[in-house]
């Protein structure tokens, strides 16, 4: 048993785009924000932003891509299962607006894109860009720490997990 944490595994994450990230807390959308899927952070893409390649946000085996594009899940290497759900409601676009850079079941290293979404369209439907990054197996989590703010690398780690 580690002591106060110390000698857990931690698991860091970069932003999946260029943007303003926030804690999961502030999506607006209660199955994210009431950590319904999982704790985690989201980023919000600048405003003139028109398209964005969505990236890994860690390194590990990308074992779905959603049939609609609209999200993603990663095995990251140590076994944290990582949700990335690109925009809110954005399943009923059917695909449209969003394209796959990248195939289920291969292996990802953080910061490769895995997904092209038109912005501009998944604004124009109504639907709210935002994009919620979350870890889905509660149990394997013991602490996340998110850095707040605007990201203009999406090499940047903004996200600390300590494993349970």
């Amino acid at each position: 048993m580690a002591l106060f944490g110390m000698g857990k595994k931690k698991v860091n994450l970069v932003a999946p785009f260029a943007g303003r990230i926030v804690t999961v807390d502030e999506v607006p959308d209660p199955v994210f924000a009431q950590h319904m899927l999982g704790d985690g952070y989201a980023v919000i893409p600048a405003e003139g932003q028109a398209t964005v390649d969505v990236v890994a946000p860690v390194s590990g085996q990308l074992i779905n891509i959603f049939g609609t594009r609209h999200a993603f899940a990663i095995i990251a290497d140590g076994g944290l299962e990582v949700l990335v759900h690109i925009g809110l409601d954005t399943v009923e676009l059917r695909g449209a607006g969003f394209e796959a850079l990248a195939e289920a079941g291969s292996k990802v290293i953080a910061g490769q894109p895995i997904v092209r979404m038109d912005v501009a369209k998944v604004r124009e439907s109504g639907r709210d860009p935002i994009t919620p990054v979350v870890f889905t197996k509660a149990a394997q989590v013991d602490n996340v720490k998110v850095t707040t703010g605007e990201v203009s690398d999406s090499q940047a780690t903004v996200c600390t997990v300590t494993l349970a």
